[in-house]
Parts: structure tokens; C-alpha cells; sequence
């Protein structure tokens, strides 16, 4: 974890004459865990929509790798690598969990539309592939017995570990999370917890999130920003966030 995947340098978002993000820098390293904390309005959701490509920001750089992607749509954004889940479970809830896990690998599985008209043996093969896959995912999310019930009709916090699923089953780099810990019981954030530290040991994978389950970024996170108002007021270890002055101010107010 001594390099930068992700870097955020001047970012700024404008809409009118509101600027919601007024000039935030972070780095996320390899392998790490950043959690962005803040008040309702504090600039968190808009920094999220900026780097996985839903707005075009109105100033400042993005880049992941090296590579800047500011300004790209949010699909040419996860060819890169860096996916997202959302504050709102978005899943293709008419299908069945099997489903959502193959449509998923759809830019992966390079297969072409006459030797899937055509039911070559190339086709089948790659069908197959994904299938492996995505029982793959399924097993390590407990996840296997729901494999063909429709994904709108399971539970919410199983639903939060098939968005998941859908995620790093395009194996990313990066993995974005919009308080994936909303509407959850105290079980279940537990046991989110220990699948983003498991995620993060076993894949390889970078994790920033946003949250307000302040137990669940304290138990979690490498290092943690804080912001309000659009702007950053702190930035450090989980404990030193904790214990800042200007954090405690902006969650708690003072006399």
C-alpha cells in the first residue's frame, strides 16, 4: 500500500451559482480502504458522481493509475476498472440472481452476436466461463441457494451482497460504496465489514466508500476524509479523524 491507484487533485463541482465541491484533493492507495465522511450536503455524493463518471466536473483532475478519466461516461469509467454501487440498491430485480451476475460480465465475455445466433461451441464455452464465475460469487457471498429466485424478491441485505457481487465479478480495481450500510441491522453491518476488509485482503482491490455508520468507517477504514460544505476539513488514521477539533465541531456543533 505505498502507492496512489486514485488521485483526486482541485475537484471541483459548480451547478448554477451552487458549488457543491469547492477544490478536494485525496489519494486513495492500492489495497486500502478510504471511507468519505460528512453532513447531509457536505459534497460526499458529488464527489462520488464525479469520479465514476455521472457528472463532468467543472474543474480539477481524476485519475485512476495514471490515467485521468474526468469528464468519461460512467461506462468507459468502469472499463478502467472502477466500479460502483449506489445509495439505492439498483439491481435488475425482474431477474433472477444467476441473471444479474451474467449481465454483469456482459464487456467481458467477448463472444459476437452470430456465434451466439449460430450456438458455436466457442459461444458455449465462454456461457459456461461466466456461469463458473458467477457461482463463484455466489458461494462466497452465501448467495448460492437464491441463485435462480428473482433478485427483487430477496432479502435487502442479501440484495446489498448481490450488488456486491455484480461489482467485483468484473474484477475492478477500485470499488466504490454508497452507504452500503443503509438499512442494514447491526448483523449485517458486521458482517459487511468483514466482507470489505475480506474483499480488500483476497482481491486486491481498493475500497472508497461513503458512510454514516460512524462504526462501521472506524472499524473498516485506513484512512478516512472528512468534509463539510464541499470542502475538506480533515484527513487522516480513523483515530485521528476521531479526536479532530473541526470534526467534532461539524458533527456535534458547538456552544
Amino acid at each position: 500500500m505505498n502507492s496512489d491507484l486514485l488521485k483526486i487533485s482541485s475537484l471541483s463541482m459548480r451547478f448554477g451559482g451552487l458549488l457543491a465541491v469547492d477544490n478536494v484533493e485525496f489519494a486513495v492507495r492500492k489495497e486500502e480502504v478510504f471511507a468519505i465522511i460528512g453532513p447531509n450536503g457536505a459534497g460526499k455524493t458529488t464527489v462520488f458522481n464525479c469520479i465514476g463518471g455521472f457528472y463532468k466536473p467543472t474543474s480539477g483532475l481524476i485519475e485512476l493509475d495514471g490515467t485521468a478519466i474526468q469528464g468519461q461516461p460512467s461506462h468507459k469509467v468502469a472499463r478502467h476498472g472502477l466500479v460502483r454501487t449506489f445509495q439505492n440498491v439498483r439491481l435488475f430485480k425482474n431477474l433472477t440472481v444467476l441473471e444479474n451476475l451474467m449481465v454483469a460480465q456482459h464487456a467481458k465475455v467477448k463472444t459476437g452476436i452470430l456465434p451466439g445466433l449460430l450456438n458455436l461451441k466457442s459461444y458455449r464455452r465462454s456461457e459456461e466461463e461466466a456461469v463458473e464465475r458467477a457461482a463463484v460469487w455466489l458461494d462466497f457471498m452465501g448467495l448460492r441457494e437464491y441463485a435462480n429466485r428473482e433478485a427483487g424478491n430477496l432479502a435487502y441485505g442479501h440484495q446489498r451482497r448481490l450488488e456486491i457481487a455484480r461489482c467485483m465479478i468484473t474484477q475492478p480495481r477500485l470499488l466504490m460504496l454508497d452507504e452500503p450500510a443503509a438499512g442494514l441491522n447491526p448483523q449485517e453491518k458486521r458482517d459487511l465489514q468483514q466482507l470489505i476488509d475480506q474483499l480488500r485482503r483476497e482481491y486486491d482491490v481498493s475500497v472508497l466508500l461513503i458512510e454514516h455508520d460512524m462504526s462501521l468507517v472506524m472499524g473498516v477504514s485506513d484512512r478516512i476524509l472528512v468534509m463539510e460544505h464541499g470542502k475538506p476539513i480533515a484527513l487522516g488514521l480513523p483515530e485521528e479523524v476521531r479526536n479532530d477539533e473541526r470534526v467534532i465541531k461539524a458533527y456535534l456543533g458547538e456552544e
